[in-house]
């Protein structure tokens, strides 16, 4: 067998952190190969393994770049198409947004190499798994944040999604990374364990996996009473279409009419900003003689409007109920760019080229993202803010069901709707309700307290889905505790793996 030439190697092993990260990408929705997840990171972990700490970034940034790269470029999509820049600015702007991600995996693997004084046992199931997990719970949150792709959600039709009512998304990532370490180990040529390290490693794997399948079994929540009939309805209108005035009563027609085919269900959930127009403006004539309808029915309805404050001019992105009551939440974790426009003083006339409409939101003021539908209480969430694992937590545990509702026609037909809706999924799961999906191109979705897909309706088809939904009670341990657990243990595992290095290396010094 022919070797590579010397010089050729760290040139391989870069592309290798790549084609890992890109790898990756297959463990998400669509494709929902869990598995791949593994064989990325223990590509990730070769391609690190021997490098110094400035290769070590490169490479990690490498392995960003494809992960982001190939997961999010649709964002490209939403800035050319629908953001009304040329092509190159759009390709330009998103090609940074994708290196400027990359740099949390490069810090992942500067830290490692930094850290890693020579061929210690403990960088690939302490030290890699806990900086990993660290640097992608800092990515969820830092500069209002962007955790799409956190390694959890890749886990979530696998046996490690037992443990989300427990721990989390991120406590899921953290399992994964660190059964990718434990794998590590087990390989022969890796020149990390001995014989004893490598049953223990074997063990490990087994009682963190077989765990995961018991743990799918067990039931985190108590219905609260009897199941209602609900059904979400998506009109499939053209994003660049939604905003045409011209077109407001023909859009209203449509979802009327989807609609009144479920005016026999208990509960009806239309999509983010379904209604173009703001709520001063379609009340009298649209929002009241449906609220009337609606009551005569029995039936409540949830939907998606603009909201403006006639005393500040202020507009939100809010969620109406209507019917026997009427509520209001407005959205408090907005957009970047497409809901606000950050640092606008700063950044000048590169804010006319985003052309979005009804990109200049305030922030809701809700302590807690609760909405009352009738005589029960829903946990809501807008779009992007079903991401955000513990703002959605903060609604239990009165929340009896979860609502949330978007517009992911922003990102075409791509990656985007199936990976949002895989999200909504562990939210469902971490949290142990029912959850209603309702979007405007697609994909709407009833999903039940397991976070397993009841039924949808197809991205880019008009349609309605209804099913019966139980409300529950109860909170998970994931609700109760949070991050905390997780990343406490990701802080103890960095720890212990750096202190485990130190003492090896200083009794090799010794020696």
């Amino acid at each position: 067998m022919v070797s590579p030439s010397p010089r050729l190697v760290p040139h391989l092993r870069s592309l290798l952190a790549c084609a890992s990260g890109a790898l990756l990408v297959l463990g998400f929705a669509p494709f929902g190969w869990y598995w791949f997840v593994l064989i990325g990171l223990l590509g990730f972990l070769a391609a690190l393994n021997g490098a110094s700490p400035r290769l070590g970034f490169f490479r990690g940034w490498l392995f960003g770049v494809g992960l982001m790269g190939f997961g999010v470029f649709w964002i490209r999509i939403s800035l050319n198409e629908f953001g009304n820049m040329d092509t190159w600015v759009a390709h330009l702007l998103t090609g940074v947004f994708v290196a400027t991600m990359a740099l949390f995996f490069g810090l992942v693997g500067w830290l490692v190499r930094r850290l890693d004084r020579g061929s210690a046992r403990a960088v690939p199931v302490l030290l890699f798994p806990g900086l990993y997990l660290l640097v992608e719970w800092l990515r969820g949150w830092l500069f209002t944040g962007f955790p799409w792709l956190s390694l959890g959600y890749s886990q979530i039709d696998g046996p490690l999604g037992g443990f989300a009512p427990i721990l989390g998304v991120y406590g899921v990532g953290l399992l994964i990374l660190l059964s990718a370490g434990l794998l590590w180990v087990l390989l022969p040529w890796s020149g990390r364990g001995s014989g004893p390290g490598r049953v223990a490693a074997a063990a490990a794997l087994v009682l963190i996996w077989g765990g995961g399948m018991l743990l799918k079994e067990v039931s985190w929540g108590a219905p609260s009473g009897p199941s209602f009939r609900a059904a979400v309805v998506q009109a499939s209108i053209p994003q660049a279409m939604k905003w045409d005035p011209d077109l407001l009563v023909s859009t209203m027609e449509i979802y009327w009419d989807l609609t009144e085919r479920n005016l026999d269900a208990d509960l009806v959930v239309w999509p983010e900003t379904a209604i173009p127009d703001f709520l001063h403006h379609v009340r009298e004539v649209l929002i009241e003689p449906m609220a009337a309808r609606a009551r005569e029915e029995g039936t409540e309805i949830v939907l998606g409007i603009p909201v403006m404050e006639s005393d500040t001019g202020r507009h939100f992105n809010a969620l109406l109920s209507v019917g026997s009551r009427e509520d209001l939440y407005a959205k408090r974790h907005l957009v970047p760019f497409g809901e606000f426009m950050p640092f606008k003083a700063w950044l000048g006339p590169l804010v006319d080229l985003f052309e979005v409409p009804m990109s200049d939101f305030s922030r809701g003021s809700a302590e807690r993202p609760l909405l009352a539908v009738g005589d029960r209480v829903a946990g809501v969430s807008i779009c992007y803010e079903d991401a955000f694992p513990t703002e959605v937590s903060q609604a239990l545990p009165e929340a009896e069901f979860l609502i949330n509702v978007s517009n992911d026609a922003w990102f075409g037909d791509s990656l985007a709707p199936h990976q949002h809706l895989e999200m909504a999924r562990m939210r469902a799961l971490e949290n142990a309700r029912y959850l209603l999906r309702a979007t405007n191109t697609g994909i709407s979705a009833i999903i039940d307290q397991r976070g397993r897909v009841l039924g949808t309706v197809p991205a880019f088809v008009r349609g309605d889905f209804a099913a019966r939904v139980r409300p529950y009670a109860g909170a998970t341990p994931y609700v109760r505790f949070g991050n905390v657990p997780t990343i406490g243990l990701a802080t103890v595992m960095v720890l212990l793996g750096a202190g485990f290095i130190r003492r090896v290396s200083a009794g090799a010094r010794e020696a």
